[in-house]
């Protein structure tokens, strides 16, 4: 894939969002505080509001932007596959990966918070999910034209559901180890779909 990474460093708003999303997923989104995010990017709790309205405005962008990070990573996978549906479906997989190793606290996040996001908010993230789901559906489905939909959307959220597994691995092993063994067990999954 041709991807570029960002190698400049991360803007304030974006430290504001990485450290909020540490601290709700490891306390909980009433436990944390406007002066302990401030605190942890070295500024003051009121100086955040130079940046966001208040913690309910972090969460959404945090939970709403990751959502949309992945559907047009998704999108973009697609364009980058060249109509190959086997190529497709190992880079969602291998994107995929990424996102549930990078991102761990907002897969804690989404889990625990999602429903503390204002009805619109919450709305725009189930349909961008519904989305990047349709995606990995029809390349499954490409890749495996014996699966009816059904059959393959249970496989694409099964295959969520290991992926995004990581914040709760606590054997110490290294990342190219991790990826390895995430990406053997979501083609093993999808392979099941010929049985």
């Amino acid at each position: 894939m041709t991807t570029s990474a960002r190698t400049d460093a991360p803007t304030r708003r974006e430290q504001i969002l990485r450290e909020a999303a540490r601290l709700f997923a490891e306390r909980g989104f009433h436990g944390v505080g406007v002066d302990e995010i401030g605190a942890a990017v070295g500024i003051s709790g009121p100086g955040l509001y130079r940046h966001f309205p208040g913690k309910d405005a972090m969460l959404a962008e945090l939970l709403v932007g990751i959502s949309e990070r992945l559907l047009s990573g998704g999108r973009l996978r697609v364009a980058e596959s060249d109509g190959d549906p086997r190529v497709l479906l190992g880079a969602l997989i291998d994107g995929h990966i990424d996102f549930a190793l990078d991102d761990q606290p907002l897969i804690t996040l989404h889990d625990r918070e999602l429903d503390r996001l204002k009805d619109e908010d919450r709305k725009r993230v189930r349909q961008l999910q519904r989305q990047y789901v349709e995606l990995w559906v029809d390349a499954v489905r490409e890749v495996y034209p014996e699966t009816g939909e059904p059959k393959a959307r249970a496989a694409v959220h099964a295959v969520f559901g290991l992926l995004n597994s990581t914040p709760h691995l606590r054997a110490p092993l290294g990342r190219a180890t991790v990826e390895g063994l995430l990406r053997d067990l979501a083609h093993g999954a999808f392979g099941a779909l010929r049985t």
